[in-house]
């Protein structure tokens, strides 16, 4: 996702330098080009080896070093970053830049760069906190640069408070979303995920499969784009994207109480969820007890659920509603009565028998269906690529809608 993308790593000496070995390699699995500096302090903690081997590039640690060839390194370096994260960002680091400080080939490189620069803070709670160390930072974010959070917990010296510096994970994900076209400023997008879950007595419920993974990706890949988006979630495994107004429930009904809270003012609808099309008429208020002897059988009588799409479908005015399909046979039949039935703008389809196109499974195959019959088959791709797919298409529609 960072492919052609050079990302400058400025380390900082701290104890959280381990973390920057690991976002490295979190960079490079994302295809980004990583060029490291090194503070001399940052040198005492990791052996510069260590980035050159996770980098596959040379570890820059100096300004003074032998020039084999005409190349001003600091200068080179600046021009050709797409980015400059410095993780870990020491107080240190962190007020030179602030006063206008180039002693080192990191400050040099920073003051010298037109691009977009982040910083990781990672240090005691009480640096942290300091008047002056807040001073700094708030400068600096008067003049564009960045900042991420650092976490609280249990600090290294033994303190607890704010200081951790934020896992790489959550910094690869920030990098991503600085580099994703905002294409959906404006656009206010309702997404529902996950299965619905509907209570047979207090231990005892009926699902599905679904995990809720193709909605989360939906969420995450419409907020990165700079939408205003509610994700409307039945029980998952899955940790909320950051951004996102999350509204966790539990039963079709539930979900179809929320969804009407928010539709009428959002653009777009996307129900990626799973909901139940039945409940038990009857929900016992103690546990159901196996019976013994002849009569063993438990009957149990369902009555529908609202229809959320249908309702929500037939209702809009401005908005758009995009439905999905789940099915296991005649997919492109089932999924155009749906379509139709919903009033759908536009329906992806997806046989669950295929290998790799799973409820539970990162990936999909998929067939995009329009209100105009236009049909486009998908090859297998990640629910991450899907979602782009998907939200190209909504705001298309959505901009074009007459």
């Amino acid at each position: 996702m960072l492919k052609g993308k050079t990302i400058i790593l400025g380390v900082t000496g701290g104890i959280a330098v381990y973390k920057a070995a690991d976002l490295v390699s979190k960079l490079k699995k994302q295809d980004a080009n990583v060029e490291v500096i090194m503070t001399k302090a940052a040198t005492e903690f990791v052996n510069p080896l260590t980035f050159q081997t996770m980098s596959n590039n040379p570890v820059h640690t100096s300004m003074f070093n032998k020039i084999d060839k005409f190349d001003v390194e600091h200068i080179s370096l600046a021009k050709k970053a797409d980015m400059i994260i410095v993780a870990p960002a020491t107080a240190n680091t962190i007020g030179k830049i602030a006063n206008g400080l180039a002693d080192n080939l990191l400050t040099t490189v920073i003051m010298a760069s037109h691009a977009k620069i982040v910083f990781a803070p990672a240090m005691n709670t009480e640096m942290y906190n300091n008047t002056i160390h807040q001073e700094n930072m708030d400068k600096l974010k008067r003049l564009g640069y960045e900042f991420l959070q650092p976490g609280v917990g249990l600090l290294a010296c033994g303190d607890f408070g704010a200081g951790k510096m934020a896992e790489p994970a959550d910094i690869v994900k920030y990098v991503i979303n600085s580099f994703v076209k905002k294409d959906l400023i404006g656009r206010k997008i309702v997404i529902t995920a996950g299965p619905t879950i509907e209570p047979l007595d207090p231990v005892r419920y009926i699902t599905n499969h679904s995990s809720g993974k193709m909605g989360y990706f939906l969420a995450e890949e419409a907020r990165s784009r700079g939408a205003e988006v509610v994700l409307i979630s039945g029980p998952t495994a899955l940790e909320p994207p950051v951004g996102v107004t999350v509204v966790n429930v539990n039963t079709t009904i539930d979900m179809f109480e929320a969804v009407g809270r928010y539709f009428d003012n959002c653009d777009i609808l996307i129900k990626s969820a799973a909901p139940a099309d039945y409940r038990p008429e009857n929900t016992s208020l103690t546990k159901i007890k196996k019976r013994e002897g002849e009569n063993d059988e438990l009957n149990i009588k369902f009555v529908r659920n609202p229809d959320i799409a249908n309702h929500f479908g037939n209702k809009k005015s401005n908005q758009i509603v995009i439905g999905f399909a789940a099915e296991t046979d005649n997919l492109i039949e089932y999924a155009k009565n749906k379509l139709i039935n919903k009033n759908f703008d536009f329906i992806i389809a997806n046989d669950i028998t295929k290998e790799g196109a799973g409820f539970k499974s990162d990936t999909n195959i998929v067939t995009i269906i329009d209100n105009k019959d236009n049909v486009e088959s998908y090859p297998i791709m990640s629910k991450n690529d899907l979602a782009k797919i998907i939200l190209d298409k909504a705001n298309y529609v959505f901009k074009n809608k007459s």
